[in-house]
């Protein structure tokens, strides 16, 4: 699955779709700024991932402040048998911008 533009997840929000949003940063940088995600920062992930076990199957968009580590949970949440993994592009520096 490709990754998704800040552009068409803020569309897709305006919309009031129902989204799978999660958020991989470290728990001060959701409290200054966030979207409303689940926060799991990406070093809690592999401990965690229960916590969002019945969003296998779904969509689901991840990202961090540029998309980097996103894109590290991206890649381990696929291995782990999440079919449907996107990644923000840009992270939420580019949610914020768009």
């Amino acid at each position: 699955m490709s990754d998704i533009t800040a552009s068409e997840l803020k569309d897709r929000q305006a919309k009031g779709e129902d989204l799978n949003i999660l958020d991989v940063r470290e728990e001060w940088e959701f409290e200054e700024e966030n979207m409303g995600a689940k926060l799991i920062p990406l070093n809690s992930l592999p401990t965690r991932l229960g916590e969002i076990e019945d969003w296998k199957g779904k969509e689901v968009i991840v990202h961090c402040r540029s998309g980097k580590r996103s894109a590290q949970a991206q890649k381990y949440m696929q291995a782990q048998g999440f079919s449907n993994v996107r990644n923000l592009e840009g992270g939420i520096m580019a949610w914020s911008e768009a």
